[in-house]
């Protein structure tokens, strides 16, 4: 009776999950936002800017640079994303576990600049997020071209100290 309940609950469980129109990256998603703090939003961005830099921050917070890495857009002279990583992750892991707001700037169908402002540790960091394959939620990457340290935390002169105040636009 106990292995016909066994078998029974299998096939159930099996035959839900089977019709799902949920896949793995979904789930991995939803635990994600469900593991970390709210990312408190400025500007305006698209599902895969959004969804890319949250996936970013909740990296960064973890200490995952294997996965932080697996996140990179490639480009050509960029060379390896896993020292740009590690370097996220020592410069910013403190600040990502805390409260984040990321101010998205311009429009981002294709490419969106992204500031990231770590509140518990006064720090800021900007980030290139770009559309792969049309754009859609799973095709996003970030560049990762930072494997000076320095590089990793500089902050560039256009950037505010606080979101919001050049509107969510570029200076350039």
């Amino acid at each position: 009776m106990a292995l016909r309940a066994v078998i029974a609950s299998a096939l159930a469980l099996g035959g839900l999950t089977g019709c799902s129109e949920y896949d793995a990256d979904d789930v991995r998603y939803a635990t994600g936002y469900g593991s970390h703090h709210p990312l408190a939003v400025v500007g305006y961005p698209t599902t895969g800017s959004l969804g890319i830099t949250q996936e970013v921050v909740w990296q960064i917070a973890d200490g995952n640079a294997g996965e932080l890495a697996g996140l990179a857009y490639h480009k050509e002279d960029a060379g390896p994303p896993e020292k740009t990583a590690e370097n996220w992750i020592s410069a910013f892991g403190k600040g990502a576990r805390g409260k984040v707001t990321a101010e998205f700037y311009d429009e981002g169908s294709v490419r969106q600049a992204v500031v990231l402002y770590f509140h518990d540790t006064g720090q800021i960091k900007q980030i290139q997020v770009v559309a792969r394959n049309g754009g859609n939620k799973d095709s996003w990457g970030v560049v990762m071209a930072e494997p000076d340290p320095k590089a990793a935390v500089a902050v560039l002169p256009w950037i505010p100290k606080n979101p919001g105040e050049l509107g969510s636009k570029t200076t350039s």
